[in-house]
């Protein structure tokens, strides 16, 4: 894809970012989620395995080719770089999510309200203690959500370098965000993922 096509492919998506409500349909959908973080640590860092973590193994070639176009499009100057990054953390969020058989409808800006259990969820990996999900999740789920909790933290100090073993701790982390937020399934395609990751 050329640079040009980029750029008009990245103009229509701001558009219609722009024109869409603001809520965001899952944590990952949204610029301060894990997600888009680590798209752009990968494009300032050159590792694309802090991003292709988040896609299938089958759609990594695709993920590879968008991020070469984004780092090479990112030499262009301060314009071109936030179009880069923009591009890229676009095409990285709609990959994962086809990855989990659910819908995109665009990354929403920072600031953008997620489910308080997802907020808890997220203090709690930050912090290594399931407290702030206390009086979010109920008592009889607590073992189960102790248990991928234990998962995460386990699979936490993976090498960042290794796609792989980043696709298990985002396996891991997924199955524990659904289960605080109430799902059972590593992912619900029953329900319109209002409340996701």
């Amino acid at each position: 894809m050329t640079l040009a096509l980029a750029l008009i492919a990245f103009a229509i998506t701001l558009t219609v970012v722009a024109l869409a409500p603001l809520r965001a349909s899952a944590h990952c959908d949204t610029m301060a989620g894990p997600t888009a973080q680590d798209g752009l640590r990968a494009l300032e860092t050159g590792n694309l395995a802090l991003a292709s973590k988040w896609v299938p193994a089958a759609a990594e070639s695709e993920l590879r080719e968008v991020f070469e176009a984004a780092r090479a499009a990112r030499d262009l100057g301060p314009a071109g770089q936030e179009a880069a990054d923009h591009w890229f953390v676009e095409n990285l969020v709609r990959i994962h999510r086809a990855g989990e058989g659910a819908g995109f409808s665009g990354v929403q800006p920072y600031g953008v309200p997620v489910d308080e259990r997802v907020a808890a969820a997220d203090l709690a990996v930050d912090s290594g203690d399931l407290a702030p999900l206390r009086g979010l999740v109920t008592e009889e789920r607590w073992p189960e959500l102790d248990r991928r909790f234990a998962l995460v933290r386990e699979r936490s100090g993976y090498d960042v370098t290794d796609a792989e073993q980043g696709r298990s701790y985002v396996e891991a982390y997924v199955s524990f965000f659904k289960y605080a937020e109430g799902h059972d399934h590593a992912h619900d395609h029953a329900h319109d993922h209002a409340h996701a990751h």
